[in-house]
């Protein structure tokens, strides 16, 4: 029998494409670089440009001095009262004896004097001299026999020394002023034009005293403890008068509401109320005949508790 050629064994079929790009694609992860990729992935990175240079901080503006602040004075409270006058820094504080009432007739025989510095309670001068008179009609109450008077004496220089006194005062100061007043300008004694202020009627002195709208310088004395030794004699009115100064806490208000511009006032009241224009310091027949007058201010007018009206002042007050 005839050898029968073996059958080719089939074989398999290569899985690979002709094609080595599909081949490539056709495995998974693998990726073909061109040239030009290699070659930049090859080549160093080209260095960064440098970064351009700061520029140097521009020089800080010199700050201008600032100025000094200017001190703004502290608002003052504004008040709806008028201001008074001043307080006087020194008062001449005079009285005078006298041999009658009327200038006209009668003479002044002495004059006594004090120079009062307020702000520091102090006396600073005094002066005390005779007038040569002839006759002396009140000798019973000053006690100053006329032929005393014109023993041989300095007058003249005490005279002279009372004007150095008054000169430096700023306001002169009597008790029952309108009476002492009316004596200088006539003989020997000066006119003066300084103010005036009455102890007796221009000053309101305290409740707590305890004293009458016009008290007597005695009555003064003994309510400020001070000591009364003597009375009816020029000086040693004047010397009472400085020393309940001394003890005057509010000397100063009680002056400055004194030189309040003042005029007479009569009172308007009954018969039945005339206690009333008394108790408020009110006069009858003084100086006006008839009624009850006294010298106010306008603040004093609104807080009486009666009506008043304005009346001519007289031209003398010769109530002692």
């Amino acid at each position: 029998m005839a050898a029968v050629p073996p059958r080719p064994m089939p074989q398999p079929l290569d899985p690979s494409p002709a094609d080595p790009s599909a081949a490539a694609a056709a495995e998974p992860g693998w990726e073909q670089a061109d040239l030009l990729s290699l070659a930049f992935a090859a080549a160093p990175p080209a260095p960064a440009p440098p970064a351009p240079a700061a520029a140097p901080p521009a020089p800080k503006p010199e700050a201008e001095p600032e100025p000094e602040p200017v001190p703004v004075p502290a608002a003052k409270p504004v008040s709806l009262v008028p201001a008074g006058p001043a307080a006087p820094q020194r008062l001449l504080i005079l009285d005078t004896e006298t041999t009658g009432l009327d200038p006209a007739q009668h003479h002044c025989i002495e004059v006594g004097a004090v120079l009062f510095e307020v702000p520091h309670r102090a006396v600073l001068g005094q002066v005390s001299f005779l007038l040569p008179c002839d006759s002396n009609g009140a000798e019973a109450i000053n006690g100053i026999d006329p032929a005393v008077s014109r023993l041989p004496q300095p007058w003249r220089s005490g005279l002279a020394c009372f004007e150095a006194l008054l000169e430096s005062a700023d306001v002169v100061l009597a008790h029952n002023a309108a009476f002492d007043r009316q004596w200088f300008g006539v003989g020997p004694l000066p006119a003066i034009h300084k103010p005036w202020l009455c102890s007796m009627e221009d000053l309101r002195w305290p409740a707590e005293r305890q004293l009458r709208p016009n008290p007597s310088v005695r009555d003064l004395a003994l309510a400020y403890g001070v000591p009364v030794w003597a009375a009816h004699r020029a000086l040693t009115d004047c010397i009472y008068l400085a020393q309940v100064f001394e003890r005057c806490a509010d000397l100063e208000t009680l002056l400055q509401q004194g030189l309040e511009p003042r005029r007479l006032y009569r009172a308007r009241v009954s018969y039945e109320e005339r206690h009333r224009a008394r108790e408020a310091g009110f006069r009858w027949n003084d100086p006006v005949s008839g009624a009850w007058t006294r010298r106010l201010s306008e603040r004093e007018v609104e807080r009486l508790g009666f009506p008043v009206v304005p009346v001519e002042e007289p031209q003398e007050r010769r109530s002692a």
